[in-house]
C-alpha cells in the first residue's frame, strides 16, 4: 500500500521517524513521509527522515520551542500555516499514494491540536483517505493529557476517515515508567501498522499472495469511519530445520519474537489449517492496540505473514469465518504475505468499534476536567470539540 504519513507532534513525528526506517530497511518506496512540530528541537532528533521533510511550524508565536500541552494554540498554529504544511506535502509529491495517514500523540498540544485541522484540510484537497493512528496517553501521565485527547479525538472521528488508536495505558509494563516505555510502544506499533501496510506487496522470496490483500481490501474495511483497533500474534514454525531470515519482515518476526515466545507459540502438532486459524484467534483475543468488545466491530480484515508452506489458504478461509461470526458485522476481508521467515504472524484489524471503555472512561476524566478547569478558553472555537459527549451509540 502506498502510503503518505504526516509525523504530527513530538510523538507522531518520532512513530513515522520509524516507520520510514522500517521501510527504508525493506525495499523502500511504499512509505512517504512529512514530520510537523512546532518545537525544533524535536524536529532535529529525528534520524530517518531528511531535513527538508522537517517542518516547523509556529515560528512567529512560540518561536521553535513547542506549545507544551496547550492544544488550542496548538491547533491555532496548524489553523493560520496550514499553507506551510500543505506545501511540504506537494513539495514530497504524492506520487501514487493511495492513503494520508497522520501520526499523533493525543496528549500534547501540537499533534491532539493540529491533527484534526490537517485531517480536514486534507479531506478538502485531496480524494485519497485520510486515517489517523493516534496515541492515548495514559493515565499516569496527568489529567490534562485526558482531556486534550478526548476533545482531540471526538474532532477527529469527525473530520477523519478513520481512527486507529493506540492505548499507552494498555501496553507499559507494571512498575515501567511511561517515559522509559516510549522507544519499546513506538516499535509495537510499527511492527503491527508497517506489516498491515505492506500488505499486497512482493515478499521477501519474490512471491506474491495467493490471497493478496491489497490497498482496496484496507481502504474498504476503514470505509465506516469511527474507531478502530488491531491485534496481533506470532508463532515459530515448529519442527523445521533452522534458516537464515531473509528480507526485513522475517528479520522483524525473528527479532520481535525473541522477548515474547512461549512454549505454546511454537507451531506444531496441529495441521495447517488448525495453525493458522489458532494464530488469528490469538491476535484477536489478545491484546489489541485498544482493548475493546471485539464483538462490536462493523468490519474486520485478517492478514496471515510467513512462510509460504505455513500460509494455508483453508486455514485463513476457516479464520475468516470465525472472525465473521464474532463481530457485529458481516464484511471480514483477508489474505497472505509470504516472506522466508521461521515465524508466522496475523494481523486482524477491527474497525468502527461500538465499544471501548477506555474511551468511554477518558471522556468521563475530561468531562469532569473541563468542569473544574480554569484554563479553558471558551472563546477559542478551533475547532477542537468542546462537547465531550460520547462516541458510541
Amino acid at each position: 500500500m502506498k502510503v503518505f504519513f504526516i509525523g504530527f507532534g513530538q510523538a507522531g513525528g518520532k512513530i513515522v521517524d520509524k516507520f520510514i526506517e522500517f521501510d527504508q530497511r525493506a525495499s523502500g518506496g511504499s512509505f512517504r513521509a512529512i514530520a510537523v512540530n512546532t518545537a525544533r528541537t524535536d524536529l532535529m532528533g529525528l534520524q530517518n527522515l531528511d531535513f527538508e521533510d522537517r517542518v516547523l511550524i509556529g515560528q512567529t508565536t512560540v518561536k521553535g520551542h513547542g506549545v507544551g500541552t496547550d492544544n488550542d494554540t496548538g491547533a491555532q498554529i496548524t489553523f493560520d500555516e496550514i499553507d506551510i504544511v500543505m506545501n511540504a506535502i506537494d513539495r514530497k509529491g504524492i506520487g501514487e499514494t493511495e492513503a494520508f495517514i497522520i501520526v499523533a500523540g493525543l496528549g500534547g498540544g501540537t499533534g491532539s491540536g493540529g491533527a484534526p485541522v490537517l485531517a480536514r484540510h486534507l479531506k478538502k484537497i485531496y480524494t485519497e483517505p485520510v486515517y489517523v493512528l493516534a496515541i492515548l496517553p495514559a493515565p499516569e501521565e496527568g489529567r490534562l493529557y485526558s482531556y486534550n485527547a478526548a476533545r482531540s479525538l471526538a474532532t477527529l472521528v469527525k473530520e477523519a476517515d478513520n481512527v486507529i488508536l493506540f492505548d499507552n495505558s494498555a501496553w507499559k509494563n507494571e512498575g515501567e515508567s511511561i517515559k522509559g516505555a516510549f522507544d519499546r510502544l513506538n516499535e509495537e506499533i510499527v511492527r503491527r501498522f508497517g506489516l498491515l501496510f505492506r500488505a499486497g506487496e512482493v515478499g521477501s522470496l519474490g512471491h506474491v499472495g495467493e490471497m493478496v490483500v491489497d490497498s482496496s481490501e484496507i481502504i474498504n474495511t476503514l470505509k465506516g469511519g469511527g474507531i478502530s483497533s488491531v491485534g496481533y500474534a506470532i508463532s515459530e514454525v515448529g519442527g523445521q530445520t533452522p534458516e537464515p531470515e531473509v528480507g526485513l519482515l522475517g528479520r522483524m518476526l525473528r527479532r520481535n519474537q525473541v522477548e515474547e515466545r512461549r512454549p505454546e507459540d511454537k507451531l506444531m502438532g496441529e495441521d495447517r489449517t488448525s495453525r493458522v486459524l489458532s494464530l488469528v484467534r490469538r491476535a484477536m483475543l489478545g491484546r489489541l492496540t485498544l482493548p475493546c468488545e471485539y464483538s462490536t466491530a462493523s468490519r474486520a480484515l485478517v492478514l496471515v505473514a510467513g512462510p509460504p508452506d505455513e500460509l494455508d489458504r483453508k486455514g485463513i478461509e476457516k479464520a475468516k469465518s470465525w472472525v465473521e461470526e464474532n463481530i457485529a458485522g458481516v464484511e471480514v476481508r483477508g489474505g497472505d504475505f509470504p516472506a522466508q521467515s521461521r515465524f508466522v504472524a496475523a494481523v486482524v484489524l477491527l474497525a468502527s468499534i461500538a465499544d471501548a471503555p477506555r474511551v468511554t472512561n477518558l471522556l468521563e476524566i475530561a468531562k469532569e476536567t473541563k468542569a473544574t478547569s480554569e484554563r479553558i478558553d471558551v472563546e477559542n472555537k478551533i475547532k477542537l470539540d468542546e462537547s465531550i459527549e460520547p462516541l458510541f451509540e
